[in-house]
């Protein structure tokens, strides 16, 4: 049965690599829901956020796959329950909609969203939640008329308290020292 789940990935940092990664997805047919990159905590090593819905055993055969490639250090792969994450979304609506009525200002409050900026012609706001909270937030703003929407990929940590790519690097170090 499919189901979301979230694979993380910790690289080095190379051109092309993303491109790489990708093509796993690509060539199983695997639609990727989001991905996001960034630094991780440790210096150096990039993180890659992908959110697929597929089987388990397709995650499985696809994280070993990854694993494969030469930049990758390591790949994990988690169900939504195991990780913390969000995504943030920007709506931009007519600032003229917002002084017609307290109607903008009452779901800014109520979704714990935050305006970002005001202009005479529009207005920024921000939302940080899960996909449908913040599909929520759109719809309902759209009522006034959304001029643009953005939402980004997803963000994710670990529930558990120990970082994996930490204790995979410290078990290899120990294993080279052991050679050594």
């Amino acid at each position: 049965m499919k189901q979301e789940f979230i694979i993380t990935i910790y690289s080095e940092n190379h051109i092309g690599l993303l491109n790489r990664i990708t093509i796993n997805f690509t060539r199983r047919k695997i639609n990727i829901e989001s991905l996001t990159v960034s630094e991780s905590a440790i210096h150096g090593v990039s993180k890659f956020t992908i959110v697929i819905k597929e089987t388990e055993d397709r995650v499985k055969k696809v994280v070993r796959q990854l694993e494969k490639v030469v930049e990758v250090l390591k790949a994990f792969y988690h169900t939504n329950d195991e990780m913390v994450y969000q995504e943030i979304a920007l709506y931009k609506v007519p600032t003229e909609a917002l002084y017609e009525s307290d109607d903008i200002e009452n779901l800014v409050r109520k979704n714990g969203a935050r305006i970002l900026e005001i202009t005479k012609e529009f207005t920024v706001i921000e939302k940080t939640g899960h996909k449908t909270e913040t599909q929520e937030m759109f719809d309902a703003l759209n009522q006034f008329g959304v001029l643009q929407f953005i939402r980004s990929g997803r963000v994710a940590i670990t529930r558990d308290p120990i970082e994996r790519l930490s204790e995979f690097l410290k078990e290899r170090d120990d294993l080279l020292n052991q050679v050594d």
